[in-house]
């Protein structure tokens, strides 16, 4: 029995395009419910911290960084995984400019959201969050342009 080697070549190239639709697939569930999630955040949650009376606001503070890393990390964990998995597998320039946008994202949440909430689980500090509203615009501008990256593949794949 002989194999010829095109059919085994379409064969295996079939697989790694239905892999790679299902990380693009993984990859847009993510950055689409993030999307929605930060703005959400952005404009409703993080104003509403200035409301909360300081007496109730540590609780308050650290509840909703327990309840809010419940839907986020993980959406986070799947988003790096897949964009990487997309990185390494293509050399698209869209799905590059999406890994750094991701790389980007990652680091605004640690070395500065990450800290603001620390900060603000002691106590109320206006300034802390005003700062926390203030630079979570980076991401949520970049969450938003990588959904428009995103979608823009998914209209090229479609057609």
């Amino acid at each position: 029995m002989s194999i010829d080697c095109r059919t085994y070549s379409a064969t295996i190239k079939a697989k790694e395009d239905a892999v790679d639709t299902i990380l693009f697939i993984i990859q847009l569930f993510c950055c689409f419910s993030l999307f929605g999630l930060i703005w959400t955040i952005q404009l409703v949650h993080y104003p509403a911290f200035l409301e909360v009376d300081s007496k109730r606001f540590a609780n308050f503070s650290e509840e909703h960084s327990n309840n809010i890393s419940f839907f986020v990390a993980p959406l986070m964990i799947v988003e790096f995984a897949t964009g990487a998995l997309l990185l390494f597998n293509t050399t698209n320039a869209l799905f590059i400019t999406n890994f750094i946008g991701i790389l980007i994202i990652w680091y605004c949440t640690f070395f500065i959201s990450v800290p603001c909430h620390q900060k603000l689980s002691v106590g109320k500090d206006i300034g802390v969050i005003r700062k926390l509203i203030n630079t979570n615009w980076i991401r949520t501008i970049i969450w938003t342009v990588r959904s428009i990256i995103l979608l823009s593949i998914l209209i090229r794949k479609v057609n």
